[in-house]
């Protein structure tokens, strides 16, 4: 059988849009399972993580990366393909640290809110995104 050369990239794109509408949900349930926001934020974070240890792998053996060589090397290596691989966008890097041990990914689109229309007033320290936290801290973990 042969495959059509844009195939790996629609299915690819199809499985970010599943997740972006899925995520909705789990969000939703976790919100019914835990009363407080601070426990849905934990329970993201250690979704997230797990999802980076594993994920780290995947990216690796797809993107055929060469080793990084420098903190800001990795962040822009984080933002300009492994957010585009999985997430299809691109993250700006802003390294302000006088050390240049930190750095931080601003989106100028989030895609994990594309179907979201407002949070209700009694979640507003709930962090809708914090699963992007724990998988990029997994995966830092594993490199």
């Amino acid at each position: 059988m042969s495959r059509s050369p844009g195939r790996k990239q629609e299915n690819h794109k199809i499985s970010r849009e599943l997740f972006v509408l899925t995520y909705g949900a789990l969000v939703a349930q976790l919100c019914k399972d835990y009363e407080k926001d601070e426990d849905v934020n934990a329970c993201l974070d250690r979704m997230g993580y797990s999802i980076g240890i594993r994920l780290i792998d995947d990216f690796l053996a797809r993107s055929a990366v060469k080793k990084c060589r420098s903190y800001s090397e990795t962040a822009d290596m984080i933002a300009q393909v492994a957010f585009k691989m999985y997430l299809g966008i691109t993250p700006s890097v802003s390294c302000s640290s006088a050390t240049g041990n930190e750095f931080s990914l601003i989106l100028d689109k989030n895609p994990l809110v594309d179907f979201v229309e407002e949070l209700p007033a009694e979640r507003a320290s709930l962090c809708y995104c914090n699963l992007l936290c724990g998988v990029i801290r997994g995966a830092l973990e594993m490199v």
